[in-house]
Formats: structure tokens, sequence, C-alpha cells
């Protein structure tokens, strides 16, 4: 068997979907193994565009089989709406290339109503959230009071349990949370006996088919969703997600061992963006920021939000590259820096003039982190036909390898367009070659 996982190394927003789409040409399986409809992926394929937030990425390669894994909050109802989308386009989508673990969690009407609500009393201290209901998920799975898919096959047994927790979710609602309008129990639960229809050929058991393959010596490739930055023990706390985005959650989001993971990839553009609030020591403002978010299109995928755009950060990067274990990286968006005069790399960080030989764990210390660049000298050509890695400008090749210098580990690829085709491998890249090779 051969297996790779491909993981965010930054804030998210890094490219994994085009990248695991690019690798999954060979696979047999792509797995999510966290994360919900908060994670956008944006495909182009022969200039037609995808977008997806819960569907793995390997969606359209006919021979792969994807996998929801149950450390996946699912919002069926947009899981329904993106196999529709499919279907429409002309993308094979069955229960038997496309699985959801039973044990994952159903995202309700009542947890998306949570989730704005806290929010909106947040106030100014607003910490970001896309309103997806996807923290509340999490927080009823921990409580061991959430739904599970599996319940979607004994409705009489769910139904009186349901009808009690919706009940509770309205007291929280209204009397602390102030909302104006309570879940309908009918409502929803109408809804559900209609998803459960729908869904219910598509649940099965991720960790078996998992295990099965591995013994049968498939490929696998574990796709990630957010960024390790976003991690909800090792991020920027409270401006993260809700589940854990490091390559480590693979074992607990699926249901597999530790050595079942080969190779592990860490994304990240050629510069940082974030969504959101939260600390970002190396953001720009001004010109140079609004020319990497238009030539970059930095707007959400899920959210259409404009992205905060900045400096590439190697301090942050080498925290990402020990959380994860990362045997190389892939570096996206390079084209977008193709004519700028200069480019700054982030090397070290000063709080109050004194170097810290530590990634800072409090929000509030990385607030008042002072970045300290090294200068590269730019390039203006325009790259984005590039299909070779020597026929990059020698300013380009030396940005790459600096990085890599810095961080310790190789780029192994490089992309420089949106395209599956505009994905150039480095000498360093033999396992990835060798993963996407025929049998």
């Amino acid at each position: 068997m051969s297996s790779l996982a491909v993981v965010g190394a930054q804030w998210g927003d890094e490219g994994k979907g085009k990248l695991v789409d690019y690798l999954t040409s060979q696979a047999d399986f792509v797995v999510r193994f966290q994360g919900g409809n908060n994670a956008g992926h944006t495909l182009v394929v022969d200039g037609v565009t995808t977008k997806l937030s819960l569907v793995p990425s390997g969606i359209l390669h006919e021979a792969t089989c994807c996998l929801l894994g149950a450390g996946v909050v699912v919002n069926p109802e947009v899981f329904i709406q993106e196999v529709n989308g499919l279907k429409k386009a002309g993308v094979r989508v069955d229960p038997s290339r496309l699985v959801i673990d039973r044990d994952a969690h159903l995202i309700l009407d009542y947890h998306i109503e949570i989730d704005k609500a806290r929010e909106e009393m947040r106030g100014k201290d607003k910490i970001g959230t896309t309103g997806r209901g996807i923290g509340p998920c999490y927080e009823d799975r921990a409580q061991r009071v959430g739904v599970r898919f599996a319940e979607l096959r004994l409705l009489s047994e769910l139904k009186p349990r349901l009808q009690k927790l919706v009940e509770h979710k309205n007291r929280y609602l209204v009397d602390l949370l102030g909302a104006e309008s309570p879940v309908d129990f009918d409502s929803l639960w109408s809804k559900l006996e209609n998803i459960s229809e729908i869904l219910s050929p598509y649940i099965g058991d991720v960790s078996h088919l998992l295990n099965r393959a591995r013994l049968q010596e498939k490929k696998i490739v574990f796709e990630g969703a957010q960024g390790t930055l976003l991690d909800q023990t090792f991020g920027t706390v409270p401006f993260v997600t809700s589940s854990n985005t490091i390559s480590g959650a693979i074992t607990t989001g699926c249901g597999v061992g530790p050595k079942t993971v080969d190779y592990v990839l860490g994304v990240a553009k050629a510069y940082c963006t974030r969504v959101g609030s939260g600390p970002f020591p190396t953001e720009l403002e001004g010109e140079t920021s609004d020319y990497l978010r238009e030539k970059g299109s930095e707007f959400g995928t899920v959210t259409n939000r404009p992205r905060r755009c900045g400096w590439f950060d190697a301090v942050a990067m080498k925290r990402a590259v020990g959380l994860n274990g990362l045997d190389s990286l892939v570096i996206t968006k390079l084209d977008v820096l193709s004519g700028l005069e200069d480019l700054k790399v982030c090397i070290k960080y000063k709080i109050d003039g004194k170097e810290i030989e530590e990634y800072p764990s409090l929000s509030s210390e990385l607030e008042k982190v002072e970045p300290e660049y090294i200068t590269l000298d730019g390039w203006s050509e325009d790259i984005t036909s590039v299909r070779k890695w020597h026929e990059l400008p020698p300013a380009a090749r030396l940005y790459i390898s600096t990085l890599s210098e810095i961080l310790g580990i190789p780029v192994s690829i490089v992309s420089v367009g949106a395209e599956r085709e505009s994905t150039l491998f480095s000498r360093s890249a033999k396992f990835v070659k060798n993963f996407m090779m025929s049998v």
C-alpha cells in the first residue's frame, strides 16, 4: 500500500483541493478526515470550475472512491446539494464511490442557529466563524448528545431523543442567546425523514474500508481541511476552527493507525492569507496587499469574504513542519508574485525588541510580534505557462530554494496556475511521482 496525506500548512485556503484532485488521478481512495462545509475547495479542469465544501476533491476521477471519515461533521442538506450539482455536471456520484462514515455527526438546524446567535452576541469580539454550525456540532459530539448518521437507519429510536434535544436547544437559543425564533421540531423531523431516505445508501464503515484497502495495498490520499494554524489545539486560539487540522487527526478522524500514513505533504501559498479575525504577523496593508488579493483572487470559496494578505511567514511554517511531521512542501500560487520588484520572507519574531525562540501560544502575544524579514529579488515574467522546473525564472527558483533552506525540508511541488497541468515537480518529488504512477 502507498498512502499520503495532504494538509494545509498556513491558515487554510492554500490550494489543497487542486492538489488532491491532481494527486488522485491514480488513487483508489481519497478521504476527508475532519472539518465540515466551512472548508471550500475550488477545482479547475479544462476551464470548468467546480466548487466543493464536503465531497472530497477526488470525485472528478471516475475510478476514485471518496470517503467522509467519522471526524467530519456533515450538513446533510449541503451534501445533497453538492451531490446533485455534480450529477448535473455529468459526474457519476453513487454509493459505490461516495461513502459517509456511520459515526460522522450531522449538522442540524439548531447548530446553525446557535452558531449565528453566539457570533452576533460577541459584537466587536467576533472570532470570524462562518456561521455554519460546525462548532456547536462538535460540541454535541464531545458532550455525547449529537446525532450520528447510523441513527438515520433507526428513526423510531432517534425521534424521542431528538425531541428532548430540540426542546433543550430551544431553551438555550431563546432564553440565553435571545433568539427570536426557536427551531420547529416538526419541520426538522420532516426534513430528516427525507434526508434518511436519500442518504442511507451512502452510509458505511470508513474505518473498515480503509483498513481493508491497506491489506489490499490500495493507494489512499487523506485530505485535510482548513490549515495547521487553525488547529483547535495548536492554532491561534480562540481564532481557530473546531477540529484538529494537523496530520495526527487522520487516525481519530478515519479510524486507522498512525502507520497507515506513509508520507505527509504540506501545502502553502507563496505568500500568506487569512480569513476573519485573529493575529497575522506578516499582514500587509495598502497597494501590495491589494495586488496579491486581486491577482490571487483571494476571496473565500465558501463565504466569498476577502482574505487578508501578507508575506510568507517562515516562523509559523516551521511550526507547521513540526506539528505535521511534513516530508515535503507544496508551494501554490507562485505565479501571483510575478510583477513584484521585491519579495519579503519573515525569518524571525521579536517582542519588545527581543528575539523569541518559540512560536507564541497566546494570540495576545502573537499580536505583539514584530516580524524580521529578508528581502529577495522578484521577477517580472509571467510564469503561468511554465511546465518544467528549470523554465522558472532564476529569481523564482531562488525564492523557492531559499524557503526550502530556511524550513529544512524540500519543496517537492510548485503550482503556477489553477489548472491541473500548472503543476511542476522538483527532483525531491520521488515519492509523489511514484504514487501517481499507474500500477
